[in-house]
């Protein structure tokens, strides 16, 4: 049984160990919080290469001592050729989920690590890229051993995928789904990343490897171009926030769903919920859950085409009148439509108490199953999000950002601690930020305890069509039939299913002390020294 790591002069969580071990290396060494997070954000794109890579966007939370916390959005847009007519006079009704055309927006996450970095050097960072990239580059050069994970996925998705470009001499060994343990090298994404480390983050989109991207997307048939790389920037923001009971809550604005998370919290709050794991306590989540999702869904999308301010749905006023309307004993009817996801979330605290909140992410496994020939670098499929209905909530448009599930998590508590916490999984995001959250900090459960606790879903995810309330099935029964009396349509699921996500936390305490918790549904650990 895994449990909650401790240390003071530094810690990182990330889903696959390796990443955790790039991370820590560099706090070893003097590096900062942000510095180990673009040592792991590069490594974890090599090793879980079925979860996330750098042809993905990222979100930061970045939190120093006495300053104030800072959103950086890495979320590209759409290609300025991707438009709805062009789509519709290919004879297509919805974009397609996989192969060239699903690869329609920039990659934005390695701006995002540049932006981050750029507040590093405000902090006296100074450790050299080459070295912060050195065991991405190593792990793609010379190998890693395959993972469960990347097995099943590779298998289960491999109708889907094969026919991408370059999918199949990407991820396949000898025309096979590579086994469990088998070695897997990524010699074209190894030498890429040894390119960005000689020229810069700047590179992937304005440099010599901004070409070459350009030229690979060109040959596979993506709209992207040249010109669509060079207008991309990642831009830092403002964070939403929430005062709760226990202290201030902080989220990424637009075009993701922080909002939601925010509102799951805040609402459950008001509440007034004492017992853990009582029917009240996950009935109460997930009925804020709802709530909360009916507000993204009718408003968030790209802020540049927002009607509303969504600091509005996180006035006082407007929690109160939402959690009037949840019914502490009966579940609110949910035909709700979901989306899937595949994402990696990351934290690292350092000795000095700065704190970085990370997700980065292809949207689905695999993202577009496009690998680009050239650079080997795997492209997301985040703009299948789009509809090609002007009249839709997110329509395809020219420059237009794609909703975004990404929303890493970070917390200033009132008893003056630091966490950052996340979790992969689309719709499952701020359910289990909920979850590992309220059982924590609310009702005191261990942190490593909080995250091994069984986790619920509302909706679907991870490509999966089912709209039931999923448990897993280490729930209390007497629970369980609580939760089926009041409505709630239950699906029971294994024990710590894949399904539920991959979650994480740091913490920060006053006197210095770090805690550190992994999931054990992950190949992923917590460290500290």
């Amino acid at each position: 049984m895994l449990k909650t790591r401790r240390a003071w002069r530094g810690m990182v969580t990330a889903p696959h160990h390796l990443a955790a071990g790039a991370g820590l290396s560099v706090l070893e060494e003097g590096g900062n919080a942000i510095e180990a997070m673009v040592a792991m954000a590069s490594t974890i794109a090599v090793v879980y290469p079925h979860m996330n890579s750098i042809g993905g966007d990222g979100f930061w939370l970045v939190a120093a001592p006495g300053a104030d916390v800072v959103g950086i959005d890495g979320c590209g847009a759409a290609a300025a050729t991707a438009t709805i007519e062009a789509y519709r006079s290919s004879g297509l009704s919805a974009i397609p989920e996989r192969g060239p055309l699903a690869a329609l927006t920039v990659a934005g996450t390695v701006s995002s690590w540049h932006a981050a970095l750029e507040i590093s050097r405000q902090w006296g960072g100074r450790m050299p890229l080459p070295r912060l990239l050195e065991d991405a580059i190593a792990y793609g050069r010379d190998g890693i051993a395959v993972t469960a994970g990347q097995h099943a996925n590779t298998a289960a998705k491999l109708d889907g995928l094969e026919h991408a470009p370059g999918f199949a001499d990407a991820f396949l060994i000898d025309g096979a789904v590579p086994p469990e343990g088998a070695r897997f090298r990524q010699p074209r994404l190894a030498a890429t990343l040894e390119q960005l480390g000689r020229a810069g983050p700047d590179d992937f989109y304005r440099g010599d490897l901004g070409a070459a991207i350009a030229e690979d997307l060109d040959t596979v048939g993506s709209p992207l171009t040249g010109a669509d790389l060079t207008a991309h920037e990642a831009t830092r923001v403002e964070p939403l926030s929430a005062d709760i009971s226990a202290g201030t809550l902080y989220n990424m604005p637009p075009p993701t769903q922080g909002l939601a998370s925010l509102m799951i919290l805040a609402l459950f709050d008001r509440l007034k919920v004492t017992a853990a794991e009582s029917f009240e306590h996950v009935h109460g989540l997930i009925e804020a859950t709802k709530r909360a999702f009916m507000v993204r869904d009718r408003h968030i999308t790209d802020p540049a085409f927002m009607d509303n301010d969504p600091r509005d749905f996180l006035e006082p006023a407007f929690l109160d009148a939402e959690a009037a309307k949840i019914d502490h004993a009966t579940a609110l009817p949910w035909p709700h439509l979901a989306s899937p996801g595949d994402t990696v979330w990351l934290g690292a605290i350092d000795g000095a108490g700065r704190a970085v909140s990370f997700i980065q992410s292809l949207y689905w496994e695999f993202g577009s199953g496009v690998v680009l020939p050239r650079t080997g670098i795997l492209w997301q499929n985040r703009g299948i999000s789009f509809a090609l209905d002007e009249s839709a909530a997110n329509p395809l448009m020219p420059g237009r950002k794609p909703f975004h599930t990404l929303n890493p998590a970070l917390a200033r508590l009132a008893d003056g601690r630091v966490m950052v916490y996340g979790n992969m999984g689309g719709e499952g995001q701020p359910q289990s930020q909920s979850a590992v959250f309220t059982r924590h900090v609310l009702f005191g459960q261990g942190l490593q305890a909080a995250i091994t606790a069984p986790r619920w879903l509302l909706g679907r995810t991870w490509g999966e069509e089912s709209m039931s309330l999923k448990l897993e099935d280490r729930f209390d029964p007497a629970l369980v039939r609580a939760l089926r009396e009041a409505g709630h349509s239950v699906e029971l699921l294994g024990p710590f299913d894949d399904l539920l996500g991959h979650a994480g936390a740091v913490i920060h305490h006053p006197d210095g002390l770090l805690e550190g918790a992994s999931d054990p549904r992950s190949d992923g650990a917590a460290m500290g020294f």
